[in-house]
């Protein structure tokens, strides 16, 4: 699962709506999406927002994300379900378009048949070799190895319909836990010297997959 392109999708629902989109989204737009040539890489609820849907997917380049993105929105299942999606739906434009920060630092595939809880830690940084500094200085100090490391992929998104964040500099790490505790210590925030490579504070998210995710 390693691709080159991905993007992290979260959404701000209407309240007391996300399992209608997570039994949707499970059911519907896993494999809708994946038959236009993408990959839905995982699907989560946000265990501090019960109105937050964050979800990835990823495509082999940006030639791929262009035609899979405008054969998906055109076609059927979209056609059929979108509306239905839409509804749930307060906001879906907090996108970034991300790419593996090291060509091995991609997602792998989760073998254990347990399902554990990620995280997904967000840094706004402010040099464009943090992935350096994140390999020697900060990465050997967490809880817990990253499952993937990944940073803006600095390009023109080439499927407008759909916005993406821009100008900012992106790096995200995810972790996998076996429980949400786990998860929650982050004590590598009292251990881990940012200096000043960091615009702000990272923002780390806890996420349930969904029972369709391929990240279990």
């Amino acid at each position: 699962m390693n691709l080159p392109v991905l993007e992290l999708r979260q959404y701000t629902l209407r309240p007391g709506r996300r399992d209608e989109l997570v039994e949707l989204f499970d059911r519907e737009f896993v494999t809708g999406q994946e038959a236009c040539g993408m990959r839905v890489l995982g699907q989560f609820r946000d265990a501090d927002d019960p109105d937050r849907f964050v979800w990835l997917r990823g495509f082999a380049d940006m030639a791929m994300r262009a035609a899979s993105l405008a054969a998906f929105y055109g076609g059927p299942v979209w056609a059929e379900h979108g509306p239905a999606a839409n509804a749930t739906m307060l906001d879906s434009d907090d996108v970034l378009l991300l790419r593996p920060a090291r060509p091995d630092s991609g997602f792998v595939p989760v073998t254990t048949a347990s399902t554990g809880v990620y995280t997904a830690t967000i840094c706004v940084v402010t040099t464009p070799d943090f992935g350096s500094f994140f390999a020697e200085s900060v990465s050997r100090q967490l809880d817990q190895p990253p499952l993937a490391q990944l940073e803006t992929l600095a390009v023109e998104n080439n499927f407008p319909r759909l916005p993406v964040r821009e100008g900012e500099r992106i790096f995200i790490w995810f972790s996998r836990f076996a429980d949400e505790e786990s998860a929650r210590k982050q004590a590598w925030r009292e251990r881990v010297d940012f200096g000043n490579t960091l615009d702000a504070e990272p923002l780390t998210l806890v996420l349930h997959p969904t029972a369709g995710s391929a990240l279990r």
